[in-house]
């Protein structure tokens, strides 16, 4: 089995979740969702329909960067779903972390929409959209090479069967 070491990124309802799981159960994989590492004032802000800032960010990003450390130290795999958006964020989750590979999940506005309308029980609310898609720096794969740009629009089994072919063709043994 590789050892694999995977964010699912991407904005708000773009099935984040649901994609980390599947991969991670794939690979036989830690998975860690990326909002359980936020700390509590982030979750406070996000819950209050609040927008994070960079500076808010930082330790979280930091925690992710760290749980890659950890699992690597360990010769583990794992996923961690977090938004990702800049590439600064991106780029502090690499730091240390060689051999790590992003997927990125993306949808029209729209089709994000309606899908967080269709959330219950989240925190993240649809007027926090705008918010991310003007945060949302989409990923060149010409200069970011360990990322993985996969369209939602599909059913989601084929979302999920794209990661992990995609997963496949670039994790070492």
């Amino acid at each position: 089995m590789k050892t694999v070491k995977c964010v699912v990124m991407g904005v708000c309802g773009s099935g984040k979740s649901t994609v980390g799981r599947a991969i991670a159960e794939r690979f036989h994989a830690t998975f860690i969702d990326g909002d359980d590492l936020h700390p509590r004032a982030n979750i406070i802000k996000m819950k209050d329909g609040i927008p994070l800032t960079d500076e808010d960010r930082a330790p979280w990003l930091e925690r992710v960067s760290d749980v890659f450390f950890s699992l690597s130290n360990r010769h583990a795999s794992g996923v961690v779903v977090c938004s990702a958006l800049k590439k600064q964020y991106r780029d502090i989750i690499r730091q240390g972390n060689p051999g790590l590979v992003f997927v990125h999940l993306y949808a029209s506005k729209e089709l994000i929409l309606k899908r967080i309308a269709a959330r219950k029980g989240h925190y993240m609310k649809s007027d926090m959209v705008d918010s991310q898609f003007a945060t949302l720096e989409f990923p060149d794969p010409q200069k970011e090479k360990d990322v993985i740009n996969i369209d939602v629009a599909a059913p989601v089994g084929e979302v999920i069967d794209s990661a992990i072919r995609a997963i496949e063709g670039r994790t070492d043994e």
